[in-house]
């Protein structure tokens, strides 16, 4: 039985120079997205004439030092084939089009390019520098609309390192020292009650200058999993649903960093001014890469 090809919503075009080259982004029927450009339109690219593959072109000798290792053996093995508009598309990652104009870049840095190859070199110039600054990933992505996927799925591997699916059991975790700033920067008199009761206000700078920097979409994900009731209260704290392994040790370390702002400075403003600048706010889209494994 034929394996069935396959489809993709994430369809775009790339301008290069004069040229709209289509692309796609195969996700997610692969486990990982493969960024792809249509075989025939490289070759149109590259030498004005969309007819026969691309393996002609590696063919000369002058070029054989000078080929990705990837491609030796040839291009078939490279070629990807999944439907696109009710037909069978040919297409080739992305990256891979900037190795084989790195082909044409070194052979004429060498010397070794053919008078007949010049204008190939040429537009593997245009190609190489087009992509140079952006990256032909970022570009794909942009142009399928697949960049707004990447995002949510950045943000949802994060959100799953940081948050639990259940509530777990309560115990003290943030320190009072901070609150004790808090309130020293605002000149409130710290009495013995504010240790279970506090004025509003700390509940939504809680909220606004912790939570909402401590990951991207971290709050909006904790309001989502503890809402509040019809009286206006939740049910549960948000530190609760925060992971043991890494949840946790980023809110005290984050703590940490708070406490110290505070005891550097005299007045809530200037504090406030400080814990921007170490501490932005994260934005609903903003992506943050952080390596877990490395830490």
């Amino acid at each position: 039985m034929e394996k069935k090809l396959t489809s993709t919503p994430f369809i775009g075009e790339v301008t290069i120079g004069d040229k709209n080259i289509p692309c796609a982004v195969l996700y997610p029927e692969s486990e990982e997205p493969i960024r792809v450009f249509i075989q025939r339109e490289i070759v149109g690219l590259l030498t004005g004439n969309k007819k026969g593959g691309l393996q002609r072109y590696l063919n000369p000798k002058n070029l054989q030092p000078y080929i990705p290792d990837k491609f030796k053996d040839g291009i078939n093995e490279s070629v990807i084939k999944f439907e696109l508009n009710g037909r069978v598309a040919h297409g080739f990652i992305g990256d891979d089009l900037i190795d084989l104009c790195k082909m044409y870049y070194y052979a004429r840095k060498h010397d070794d390019i053919l008078p007949s190859q010049e204008h190939l070199a040429d537009v593997a110039e245009i190609i190489i520098f087009a992509f140079a600054k952006t990256g032909v990933n970022s570009i794909i992505d942009e142009a399928t609309g697949f960049q707004d996927i990447r995002v949510k799925d950045a943000l949802n591997t994060i959100l799953n390192k940081f948050l639990l699916d259940e509530v777990k059991r309560y115990k003290v975790t943030y320190p009072l020292e901070l609150y004790k700033q808090w309130f020293r920067l605002n000149n409130w008199e710290w009495r013995a009650e504010n240790v279970q009761k506090r004025p509003g206000v700390i509940g939504k700078w809680t909220n606004k200058y912790i939570y909402s920097r401590l990951a991207p979409g971290l709050l909006k994900e904790l309001e989502r999993k503890n809402p509040k009731n019809e009286k206006g209260y939740r049910e549960h704290k948000h530190f609760q649903f925060l992971t043991d392994d890494i949840g946790e040790p980023k809110l005290r370390e984050f703590f940490g960093g708070l406490i110290a702002l505070a005891k550097a400075t005299t007045n809530w403003r200037k504090y406030i001014e400080m814990v921007n600048r170490v501490y932005p706010e994260y934005g609903e889209t903003m992506f943050l890469n952080l390596d877990f494994e490395e830490e």
